[in-house]
Parts: structure tokens; C-alpha cells; sequence
């Protein structure tokens, strides 16, 4: 089976040490292909590298929420000249975060904005994050037009989902659907069509319940697949083809 994990942040610290036997695992798993977003613009050159060093690795920049501290207006300006030199796939990982505190809603609400409108000026998707403020990341999305991408770990209501679908958004799946105390979010993953579901780990963050408290990689895609076939009593190959169909339509991957 081929495998796409759409979002990986294979450029973290923690695989500084094993990245090679990192990716190595995860072309054995199965995962042919990663999206490996930014978080903050002094992480975006260590990206492109790792993205360079190997095939299949797909970059994405942008400034994440939980990042606030580090983010400074003129990012947003050095963002728009590396999408426009670099060819990204996306923008992000970008967002709103009302979970952690002392992250002021303004200013996160300013730097995504901006850029959402990046994204819709170059044409391309973007990456959200949308940690209890799912209602919000659908104003602003809806606010600013002409865009469409993924909500990556989605951990809202059915009925938010349906309205991220007509807004031409997927949703992102990972670790968390593998835990069965997410019971809403397994009916969610048992229910939904499968054209809007993407699949994740969020590595190294994130890890699904076989490995809780561990590091996660992206080898770990096949078990949220397997878990998600289960859930919906599919075959796992069906699943894999349509959600690397949809990753590869999302970020135009080859």
C-alpha cells in the first residue's frame, strides 16, 4: 500500500539523531510520501534541508500558534518571499490555539489571517491547526475566501466537519482516533466520506495508543490506518488509495 502522511514534522529535534532509520521505518511501513510543516521562521531552513536530503519529503511554511512568542510582523513578510522562492506545497502549520494559555486570541487571530491570505495569493492550500477554536478557524476561513486545505487533527463536532467540507476543506486524522475514549471521534472516522479524510501522525507528537507515551514517526500511519479500516469494516487498501488520492489532489504531489 502506499501511504501519504500529510502531516509530519520530520524536522524536529527529537529525529535529529535516527532520521535516516526514521525514514528508512517509515518506507517500510509503507509511507511514500510526507508533508512536513513549519512552526516558526527560524525552523523554516532546517526544513528545507531535511525536505532536500530525501525523497518523497514535501515542505510547507508558515508561523504556528503555539509559537506566538517567537513570531514577529516582519515574518510575515520573509513568509511571503520564501513561498515565493521556495514552491512550497502549502502554507502552514498555521492556526488558532485557545487551549494553551497566554496565547492572546488577537494577535494568533492576526497572524493567521495574514496568512490565509497568503495562501489564497499564491494559489495554495493551507495547513490549520484549530485547538478549541474549530468555530473560529471556519470564520476566518470563510472571512478571507477562496481557499482550501486541511484542518489537521481534527477534534470537532460532525457538524463542524460538514461545514469545513463545504468550505473545501479535509480533516486530518492521526494518533488520537486510535484511542477508544475518542468516541466521537472514531463515529466521525466510522461515518465520514472518505474524499475529505486525510491521514496523519503529527510526528513526533501525537503517538496512537499501541505506543502511548512514546516517540511517534511516521511508520506509525499504517496502525491509524488499520484502526480507521477497522472502525469502518474497509479494507485498509481502500482507505490508503483514497486518502492518497486526496493528499495528492490537496498539495499536488506527484
Amino acid at each position: 500500500m502506499r501511504l501519504i502522511d500529510s502531516h509530519c514534522h520530520l524536522d524536529a529535534t527529537e529525529f535529529d539523531q535516527d532520521r535516516a532509520s526514521v525514514l528508512e521505518r517509515a518506507t517500510s511501513a509503507g509511507v511514500q510520501a510526507q508533508v512536513v510543516p513549519a512552526v516558526t521562521a527560524a525552523g523554516w531552513p532546517k526544513l528545507r534541508e531535511v525536505c532536500r536530503s530525501a525523497p518523497g519529503l514535501y515542505p510547507a511554511y508558515g508561523l504556528h500558534p503555539m509559537f506566538l512568542a517567537e513570531h514577529r510582523p516582519e515574518h510575515l513578510a520573509q513568509l511571503r518571499a520564501w513561498i515565493e522562492r521556495e514552491r512550497p506545497c502549502a502554507v502552514g502549520e498555521c492556526g488558532l490555539d485557545f487551549y494553551v494559555e497566554g496565547l492572546d486570541p488577537a494577535r494568533q487571530h492576526d497572524y493567521f489571517v495574514r496568512q490565509l491570505e497568503l495562501a489564497r495569493d499564491f494559489a495554495l492550500p493551507v495547513i490549520v491547526h484549530a485547538r478549541r477554536a474549530v468555530d473560529q478557524v471556519i470564520a476566518a476561513i470563510r472571512a478571507v475566501g477562496g481557499l482550501r486545505g486541511v484542518v489537521h487533527s481534527f477534534g470537532g463536532s460532525p457538524e463542524q466537519a460538514q461545514r469545513l467540507w463545504k468550505l473545501d476543506f479535509m480533516i486530518g486524522l492521526g494518533g488520537p482516533v486510535t484511542y477508544p475514549r475518542a468516541q466521537r471521534l472514531r463515529r466521525l472516522a466510522t461515518s465520514m466520506p472518505l474524499e475529505y479524510l486525510l491521514l496523519e501522525t503529527d510526528a513526533p507528537d501525537q503517538p496512537d495508543t499501541a505506543i502511548g507515551g512514546q516517540r511517534n514517526e511516521p511508520a506509525r500511519l499504517a496502525y491509524v490506518l488499520d484502526c480507521i479500516a477497522a472502525l469502518r469494516e474497509q479494507p485498509p487498501a481502500a482507505i490508503a488509495a483514497q486518502t492518497s488520492a486526496n493528499a495528492r489532489q490537496l498539495f499536488g504531489l506527484p
